[in-house]
């Protein structure tokens, strides 16, 4: 597919179905992190806007177009936001690839995972007309018991910057197949193509307030919307930082929360993998893939020792292969990391590492051939102790650490060592084993023989630090539903017969 030239849209915020200027008319600069120039800029909201975003979605759950709509009517919504999104799959890709630095191909296949998981959450509105209202059998006949599965209300969805468009589908499809109301506030790193999303849906005239976009800085925008006394849910995917703030001050409403703080996760290869080069693949994937900013990152290659040294070359003749430039160019496989501060951020922890005792086998610079960007090699660090920041800390770069191991127990060992829980991996022919390492594993993912493949639809989600509650499949729809009980008391013309009747006792 051609990568076409195209020029950034200039948006307001998309409020009520309509772009509207912010309050305080406030925009932030859009930097383009492979050539570090100002290319654009998008609109900062403020609470003043959230509050009318809130309200314009508060209003459209009182609305019949959107807050008396059945699951079908919902879908053809979804799947026309679907058809809108695969017809601009190129601009929209160009534009991701522009404001995030991914290279374009992957940028492209996010587009059509967009595509896909808006069809999906089309299928799962029509099904919910049939579970709206479900029976309970109880103990007791004379009472009758039924669940209404009912849309939460309005919705704040808080995304990040790696996968702009896809996080915010994530969270959006399912949300609007719900029959709920959504404020969503994207990154201000990557905004451009949440903002598109906005376009889309008023193109194909989603009713207005189903929807509602706000770009700008967390502390102006998103602090706004997780305290807000009319919004029912915050569903949040970012830092750990970040997340227990938004956990805190949604706790002062009693307000329910979903989040994705990232990892630190393990990639353990056993000596017994079916092919060398098909286990260095993998294992570079887990790590490098979207510039290696990825929350689930297999960034701690835990190695059996009986192959490291082999391992370890092949790894290092894989990765000078890997081919860093522009990601708009044909090929690219590793593009810039998103901003400065994220360059210096992952800089300072290779810095550390290497401080700290550990030996930096590759990379850790910036690519000689590239003089302006963010871009930092793939980087393979060795010599690792559990007690050292590279091991502990999650980096949200092209950054992979080694520790070998002996047994299968001291595998399974190192693999937990961390505070997180969102994903690990495991590579080995042996099945049952790969089975104990699952069920030992104390993550809300496991891949086997791979690392990161991700779909719609199974759950995704971690424990401990890496936050509760799941995403995707039917999980994910079931995070913005509401469950009511109704029971009804099957004989009303029968006394319930608990206390004594006034009338019975004057007869006496």
């Amino acid at each position: 597919m051609a990568i076409p030239n195209i020029r950034i849209p200039c948006r307001q915020l998309f409020i009520d179905g309509e772009w509207r200027e912010p309050v305080k008319k406030n925009r932030l600069p859009i930097i383009n992190p492979s050539t570090e120039e100002t290319i654009g800029d998008i609109p900062a909201a403020t609470s003043e806007d959230v509050d009318i975003a809130v309200r314009a979605a508060r209003n459209a759950l009182r609305r019949d177009d959107w807050g008396s709509t059945t699951g079908a009517q919902r879908a053809k919504y979804l799947r026309a936001i679907a058809a809108k999104v695969l017809e601009k799959k190129p601009e929209l890709a160009t534009l991701e690839t522009i404001d995030s630095g991914k290279p374009w191909f992957e940028a492209a296949a996010d587009m059509d995972d967009v595509v896909a998981c808006f069809e999906y959450y089309a299928d799962l509105a029509e099904a919910l007309d049939s579970k709206k209202k479900t029976e309970v059998k109880l103990h007791l006949d004379a009472f009758k018991t039924h669940v209404y599965r009912e849309p939460l209300g309005v919705v704040g969805l808080i995304t990040p910057w790696n996968y702009p468009l896809l996080m915010s589908t994530w969270k959006v499809a399912p949300a609007l197949a719900a029959g709920c109301a959504a404020v969503l506030k994207p990154s201000e790193m990557a905004s451009i193509t949440s903002l598109e999303l906005g376009e889309v849906c008023r193109e194909v005239g989603l009713p207005p307030g189903a929807l509602n976009i706000l770009t700008g800085l967390g502390h102006e925008a998103g602090s706004p919307l997780v305290s807000h006394p009319d919004v029912d849910k915050i569903s949040f995917t970012g830092s750990g930082l970040t997340g227990v703030k938004i956990m805190t001050a949604a706790a002062q409403l009693v307000k329910p929360v979903t989040l994705e703080l990232g990892g630190k996760s393990p990639i353990v290869v056993f000596d017994d993998i079916h092919d060398l080069d098909i286990a260095v693949e993998w294992t570079l994937f887990g790590c490098f893939w979207t510039n290696g900013q990825i929350c689930s990152a297999t960034s701690r290659l835990i190695l059996q020792e009986t192959i490291a040294s082999k391992f370890l070359d092949r790894l290092l003749e894989w990765t000078k292969n890997i081919k860093i430039s522009d990601p708009l160019e044909e090929d690219c496989k590793l593009g810039p990391v998103i901003s400065r501060g994220q360059y210096e951020k992952i800089m300072k922890f290779i810095s550390t590492a290497k401080n700290e005792g550990a030996t930096i086998l590759y990379g850790g610079e910036r690519p000689p051939h590239l003089k302006k960007g963010y871009y930092i090699q793939p980087t393979i660090i060795t010599d690792v102790d559990t007690s050292m920041e590279i091991w502990k800390e999650e980096v949200f770069g092209p950054v992979l650490c080694l520790k070998t191991f002996k047994t299968e127990e001291e595998a399974i060992e190192l693999a937990n060592d961390t505070r997180y829980g969102l994903a690990s991996a495991i590579l080995s022919k042996d099945l049952d084993r790969c089975e104990r390492f699952a069920k030992a594993s104390q993550s809300g993912c496991v891949w086997i023989n791979c690392s990161q493949p991700c779909f719609w639809q199974p759950p995704w989600g971690g424990k401990k630090r890496s936050g509760f509650g799941r995403e995707l499949g039917e999980w994910g729809l079931e995070n913005y539903l509401n469950i009511k009980q109704v029971t009804q008391y099957a004989s009303p013309n029968e006394p319930w017969g608990f206390y004594k009747s006034p009338s019975n006792l004057l007869n006496c």
